[in-house]
């Protein structure tokens, strides 16, 4: 069952249920020399011509995302990229554009056609310390006489067992889809958002404010994934905005299990929660689906030691135009300056923008993530880590600021 309320489209609703966002698709990542038929071997693999394909090296200059369903992995998202010996000033920057591709690759391609293996070699040792699972296909075999050799050479070199493919024939294409399958991740995906929270036929009631950052006519993804999660766990849906609680609570025969609210609006929900009821909300939800809640809770302690001097950065996953009221460039800061000084610098950063160099700050928030892939989460959560820079979450950090993180169900 699910009650809306003031919600007009509901097939909004619909079509986003049915369409799997980037962020919860396998990421697969494609890479090789120039010339080495990536962008040949994309277009296979989905059966499209979605990538330009040339014998100029260097065509493909950005990294190239198809979204596809592949029988028998799942949903995924193929991500081509420029080759890695590219050279020059530009050359340079489309480099470091593949490079940033690593952070949200959960499985690597790495694709060779000549004996000529020292940069493969470099990247395959950069793979194999982020612990990233790869295969090695030798491409072009419908072309290249060595095939054979070169495999050999992987197989001795690398302790990897390529297949030989052709791109342009479409051989070992099926071959490639299998090793995907193989290689990933057995729990991958499996994670429920609310299943360690919720029962079947539990009453669950979210609070979903209709402010100026809520897009006309439709919900936004982590509401959309959130209903979706609960009606695969079998509970009872209600959805309300901040000024219909009182009065959606007042409707039900006994207490809501849990209710789940955006975070913005905890000083509004907490209040009027029944005792017995358990509280969250979506990016907490998110906090623990895509990344590590135990360290951004951890990192949330680092709000008591802010000054008027302190640094603080703030990492948003979507691109989206700045709205009025913007909980990351306005509302979080906003808090922020007002108790910890009117000085404190704040930094904002949005989509794949991610600094290397973190020694600037004394925190970092991250947004609840929605758009981003687990792996590429957890790539920031190390990063962090490594640097010894505190990083946590708009939930968590809202749930802190209002007083009542140790009262929120996780």
């Amino acid at each position: 069952m699910i009650s809306v309320f003031n919600q007009n489209r509901k097939g909004d609703i619909f079509m986003s249920l049915t369409n799997t966002p980037s962020g919860n698709r396998l990421h697969i990542g494609i890479f090789g020399k120039r010339n080495s038929g990536k962008s040949s071997l994309l277009n296979a693999i989905t059966g499209q011509e979605i990538a330009l394909v040339s014998e100029v090296k260097g065509t493909t200059t950005d990294p190239v995302s198809k979204a596809i369903e592949i029988h028998p992995i799942g949903p995924c998202l193929l991500i081509d990229t420029a080759g890695f010996d590219d050279t020059g000033d530009l050359g340079s920057m489309r480099i470091e554009k593949t490079k940033a591709v690593l952070d949200k690759t959960d499985i690597a391609v790495m694709v060779f056609t000549d004996m000529e293996m020292e940069p493969e070699a470099q990247w395959i040792a950069i793979l194999k310390k982020r612990n990233i699972p790869m295969l090695a296909v030798v491409n072009q075999v419908d072309r290249i006489e060595q095939a054979q050799e070169i495999k050999r050479q992987i197989e001795q070199r690398f302790s990897l067992t390529p297949l030989l493919v052709s791109a342009k024939e479409k051989t070992g294409i099926s071959q490639i889809k299998n090793e995907i399958l193989r290689l990933m991740p057995p729990d991958f995906e499996a994670q429920s958002l609310t299943g360690s929270l919720v029962q079947p036929e539990d009453i669950v009631l979210l609070v979903m404010p209709q402010d100026k950052q809520a897009p006309k006519g439709r919900l936004i993804l982590p509401q959309v994934q959130t209903i979706r999660d609960l009606l695969d766990n079998h509970c009872v849906v209600m959805c309300v905005t901040t000024e219909q609680l009182s009065t959606a609570l007042q409707a039900l025969a006994k207490p809501p299990k849990l209710i789940i609210t955006d975070s913005q609006a905890f000083a509004q929900v907490y209040p009027l929660k029944p005792t017995e009821t358990l509280l969250t909300s979506f990016s907490i939800l998110l906090a623990a689906y895509k990344g590590d809640l135990s360290v951004f809770v951890k990192g949330a302690d680092a709000l008591d030691s802010l000054t008027d001097n302190s640094h603080v950065l703030i990492a948003e996953a979507c691109t989206h135009a700045p709205l009025q009221e913007d909980i990351g460039r306005v509302k979080i800061p906003n808090m922020l300056r007002k108790k910890y000084g009117e000085h404190l610098q704040v930094t904002v950063v949005s989509g794949s923008q991610f600094p290397n160099d973190l020694s600037e700050y004394q925190l970092i928030i991250n947004c609840g993530a929605c758009m981003f892939n687990r792996k590429h989460v957890l790539t920031r959560v190390e990063q962090a880590e490594q640097q010894g820079v505190p990083i946590t979450n708009y939930g968590v950090v809202l749930a802190k600021l209002t007083g009542i993180l140790d009262k929120i169900s996780m």
